[in-house]
């Protein structure tokens, strides 16, 4: 049974290729896009935040609360007000974008260190170059942390989308929901998501690490350290 299952799934992706990789395309497009409008208000109000601390609680609870509604409650209100199709979904991926890019922007901002931005100061930046050639860089892997579980997010949403009209990869799976024998068409629509999510987070956790200036200050040391052991 299980063997028909797999050969019946990649038959159908042999012969629905074409309609399978536009699913596929723009699945991953209205999440790339909504995470990048929420990257270009929630980064600015991330820094916003850090240099007034009195502002965090008041926006982080605020994006909070969105978090706390559920996906298709969200998207019913917004198909109300912008109508049906991908737009609708977009801009309910940039609501709940928000949270994870404000939040990690804000604690990268937060926590470098004081002593390293007043070196700075010392040097004669100003408080725009201090944060442009000091406080962003030192940050950057922590911004790419919020990007990561943005995405993450963005893909999971956009999956709810099918519902109010948009062309996604739970088209098949809805198709599969309604026939008699349905289980090929929902593995062909939930797996690829299932990968898109896995190879974003993969991929975007690798730059994280790469970017991490803790990391970069350790493996020196570590070096060092084996040289020596050796020695």
């Amino acid at each position: 049974m299980t063997g028909n299952i797999v050969t019946d799934f990649f038959n159908y992706y042999i012969v629905n290729g074409g309609y399978m990789f536009e699913l596929f395309f723009n699945h991953l497009l209205m999440s790339v896009y909504g995470v990048i409008f929420a990257s270009i208000v929630g980064i600015p109000v991330g820094i916003l935040i850090a240099r007034f601390s009195k502002l965090s609680g008041l926006v982080i609870t605020l994006t909070n609360i969105i978090q706390t509604i559920p996906v298709i409650a969200m998207l019913a209100i917004m198909m109300l007000v912008m109508g049906l199709g991908s737009t609708t979904v977009v801009i309910t991926v940039f609501f709940y974008a928000l949270l994870p890019i404000i939040k990690n922007t804000y604690t990268g901002i937060s926590n470098v260190d004081s002593n390293i931005k007043d070196a700075g100061k010392s040097m004669g930046m100003t408080r725009n170059q201090v944060l442009t050639m000091v406080e962003l860089p030192l940050a950057l892997s922590v911004i790419i942390g919020g990007l990561r579980i943005a995405l993450v997010v963005a893909i999971g949403v956009v999956a709810v989308g099918s519902f109010i009209g948009a062309t996604t990869l739970s088209d098949v799976i809805i198709r599969g929901t309604n026939a008699s024998d349905g289980t090929v068409f929902i593995l062909a629509g939930a797996v690829p998501i299932a990968i898109i999510a896995v190879i974003v987070d993969i991929i975007l956790r690798l730059i994280e690490r790469r970017l991490d200036p803790t990391r970069r200050k350790k493996a020196p040391s570590e070096k060092n350290h084996r040289v020596q052991t050796i020695n």
